[in-house]
């Protein structure tokens, strides 16, 4: 490791101390005047300009398609890694675009928010600089897209609802797994209640990063295996709990009240360790320290008396999945391992419905929002296409001064599970408090709204080359 690289993980460490420490559940950041930001409507913006910090796998990707958006133009670009952003500045000039100003090192992220006029900063950087970015991009003007989770601690959850509402600056956390097309389809299906009332719902983040995680190139120094070593708990739930929680309506007509989390042993990375530093000694940095376990659970139940199952497993030889399960009165559907959907109208609920079937559900329930962008996000791409409707749906609310989907108080409650997970695990798996980030807003709050609502202006630029040649799609 370079003294560079250790200067910077040290001032990293200093910044997260309070992401490490289990906070009071009950302490509250205070918001005086409080300003509900759920279906809030910024001004409009006719251009939206577009900063992207962290220009790794999730950063570079995000700068692919939002040269594919027009209405948007990405006026910086920003990585501790000066020849990354030299390469996607090279990307956005290379496609015609009007080239953008390109920031490097370790502060090079907030001199590019005293340099730059900034409309929205989207962040894509390692999790300990989630929670710091967003509060000093809303200060500084921005409306905020912060990548999963939007923090590791309640108390930095706290902050950036505060400063959202302070600034009246949308802070959206960017779970992109909200706009997959089956999660999508029962949303609405959900809304429109062919499930009857959904009672239970299960989620989750099962994806064997094994081999990834002690990638020496993947992740850069290791972060993410770091994370796994800090946090003995459930620390990427958001993927799992974002759809079901939209489909219950949490945050707008009920809330999460209560947690609790059991948690196997580590099978794998210890081991793992082991054995890769007998091949390379960077990896001796780990032999002998504790890693979190295989399989986190963590059961959440709501005011209304429903219940939510959260899966994390990240080192387990098993296929991928996030469950994604809803069980109502009248119905039930499931994404994992196969789409399923069963109503109690056919054969009382017992079996899964034909494909036939299922596909006049599909025909009858899609989204206007799929049906509008659906087939071109496919051909833009970004995880099957869910990215680009998302990263367009908040260009385009921007743009007509729209309500987004997520608002800050989904990134705060999501990212909760973080460490309230932990601190469960670390008590034995006893029950902890969850808090009401809306303050009671939640009785009120509007569910999301699947329509277009007054936008769809929003245009896509054909696909391209890195040469700007237009692309038959």
């Amino acid at each position: 490791m370079n003294s560079d690289r250790r200067d910077f993980l040290k001032k990293v460490s200093l910044l997260s101390t309070a992401a490490i420490t289990l906070p009071t559940l009950n302490v509250e950041a205070k918001a005086n005047p409080r300003f509900n930001m759920s279906g809030y409507r910024a001004p409009k913006l006719d251009k939206v300009r577009v900063a992207i910090v962290g220009l790794g796998n999730r950063g570079s990707a995000a700068v692919d398609r939002f040269t594919y958006i027009e209405g948007a133009e990405i006026v910086a670009l920003c990585d501790r890694h000066e020849d990354r952003a030299l390469k996607q500045q090279n990307l956005v000039t290379g496609r015609g675009l009007t080239k953008p100003a390109i920031y490097s090192g370790d502060n090079g992220w907030q001199q590019m928010l005293k340099d730059v006029q900034i409309d929205l900063l989207y962040i894509c950087t390692p999790w300990d600089l989630h929670t710091p970015m967003s509060i000093a991009g809303m200060k500084a003007g921005a409306h905020v897209g912060c990548e999963v989770p939007i923090g590791l601690s309640v108390k930095d959850c706290w902050e950036v609802v505060k400063v959202s509402e302070q600034t009246r600056k949308h802070c959206m956390m960017l779970e992109n797994c909200c706009y997959d097309f089956f999660e999508m389809l029962t949303l609405k299906m959900a809304r429109e209640g062919v499930f009857g009332e959904i009672i239970h719902a299960e989620g989750a983040y099962i994806h064997d990063l094994l081999d990834l995680n002690f990638d020496t190139k993947y992740y850069d120094d290791f972060w993410r295996l770091k994370e796994n070593i800090r946090f003995n708990g459930n620390l990427y739930p958001t993927h799992g709990i974002g759809p079901v929680a939209q489909c219950m309506n949490i945050n707008r007509g009920d809330v999460m009240t209560s947690l609790v989390a059991i948690q196997t042993d580590d099978f794998h990375m210890g081991e793992k360790a082991r054995e890769m530093a007998q091949k390379d000694q960077v990896f001796q940095q780990f032999v002998g320290k504790k890693f979190r376990g295989n399989m986190n659970t963590t059961l959440i139940r709501t005011q209304k008396g429903k219940t939510i199952m959260i899966q994390h497993d990240v080192t387990s030889p098993r296929p991928y999945s996030r469950i994604h399960l809803l069980s109502g009165t009248k119905g039930f559907a499931e994404k994992y391992p196969k789409q399923g959907i069963s109503l109690k109208s056919y054969k009382n609920g017992h079996v899964f419905l034909t494909d036939e079937m299922v596909e006049e559900l599909r025909q009858k329930y899609t989204p206007e929002l799929v049906k509008f962008i659906g087939e071109e996000a496919k051909k833009v791409g970004g995880h099957g296409g869910m990215d680009f409707m998302m990263d367009w749906r908040l260009i385009d609310c921007l743009r007509n001064g729209l309500p987004l989907d997520q608002d800050v108080y989904d990134a705060a409650a999501w990212s909760a599970i973080v460490p309230l997970s932990v601190e469960s695990v670390a008590k034995n798996s006893k029950t902890v408090t969850f808090p009401d980030f809306t303050k009671g807003a939640w009785k009120s709050n509007i569910p999301v709204d699947l329509t277009l609502n007054g936008g769809g202006n929003t245009k896509i630029r054909p696909k391209a080359d890195n040469k700007g040649k237009q692309l038959d799609v």
